[in-house]
């Protein structure tokens, strides 16, 4: 059965959920929309910190935290990008770190998004 997270964040327009919940894996894309649903002004360290507390939001309304993420992908419009995503994303996790990926994209879905990140969490049964 798979059930949906129901978050405070942004409701879309698009058809989409923010995540969902599925053998017991939390399943999520997290962009940097702040609640009215703009793209965070600021560059890519403040994209990053608010994609980064959307993650957080949505783990914690699924009942976990940063510490259940198994695997992150990171999708930047630049390579530059990294070491700041780096810098912001150590900032919320610890050792054991999940398993992840970046990968350097020519865009987003709106064209102002310098991150995104997929992520996929082990939720307790």
């Amino acid at each position: 059965m798979i059930t949906t997270v129901k978050t405070d964040l942004y409701a879309s327009p698009s058809p989409l959920e923010w995540a969902t919940v599925g053998n017991g894996i939390l399943f999520t894309a997290q962009i940097p929309i702040n609640a009215d649903g703009n793209v965070v002004e600021g560059g890519i360290e403040a994209q990053t910190r608010q994609t980064m507390d959307n993650l957080k939001h949505t783990l914690e309304k699924a009942g976990a935290g940063l510490d259940r993420l198994t695997q992150v992908l990171i999708y930047v419009t630049d390579r530059s990008y990294l070491p700041v995503v780096n810098k912001v994303y150590a900032e919320y996790l610890q050792a054991p770190y999940p398993n992840r990926a970046a990968m350097v994209i020519s865009g987003l879905a709106r064209e102002e998004m310098l991150v995104e990140m997929v992520a996929y969490a082990a939720l307790e049964s």
